[in-house]
């Protein structure tokens, strides 16, 4: 369904909705890695689908449009804000080094002791979230420019700099340092199993 959208804001939500569907494994896995991992993937879920959102509010404030077909070659254009949405885009994959990576693999080694054949079957979402999130910052950043609808060749302001900086900095700082986060993680798991026991 994401990769049928051509409103890019429909992109990031298709995404989103199969991202969560993930965590539900881990939710359900009755195993401590998997509902860490899945603690772990919902909070990075939302500040990469923040960052995203945000990324394309920036768009939309100087084109007017979200239709990705009168999109392509803002990488010439806009080399700043190409590369920061670059690693929002990897976080939304789970690439390693960035924080949904994280809580992606300890939900998947959670998983794995409850049922081989579900994460089997799961991570096809993995490989469909690498192909439209790669599909989606080819066609905004690589390709023709439209001349015709592209008018404001300007990169980021000073405030739009700040906030996307924000995102990048948490979302590559829990991705190589996660280590501040698990003890929250832990704590909030063992609460939520022995209620549930």
């Amino acid at each position: 369904m994401a990769l049928c959208q051509i409103d890019i804001k429909k992109i990031i939500a298709y995404s989103s909705v199969a991202h969560m569907n993930y965590s539900l494994i881990g939710l359900f896995s009755q195993n401590l890695l998997g509902l860490a991992g899945s603690y772990i993937m919902i909070f990075s879920h939302a500040i990469t689908s923040s960052a995203l959102f945000l990324g394309i509010g920036v768009l939309y404030d100087r084109y007017k449009t979200r239709l990705i077909f009168y999109y392509g070659g803002l990488a010439a254009f806009m080399p700043i804000f190409s590369i920061i949405y670059f690693i929002f885009v990897l976080s939304n994959f789970g690439f390693p080094g960035t924080f949904n990576f994280i809580g992606e693999f300890l939900l998947t080694y959670g998983a794995l002791s409850f049922s081989f054949v579900i994460v089997f079957l799961a991570s096809f979402s993995l490989i469909f979230s690498l192909i439209y999130s790669l599909f989606l910052y080819n066609k905004l950043f690589y390709g023709y420019i439209k001349f015709f609808f592209v008018r404001f060749y300007n990169d980021v302001t000073r405030l739009e700099f700040f906030l996307l900086i924000l995102f990048f900095l948490l979302i590559l700082f829990y991705g190589i340092l996660p280590f501040n986060v698990f003890d929250n993680v832990y704590f909030y798991v063992y609460k939520l199993k022995y209620f549930l026991i």
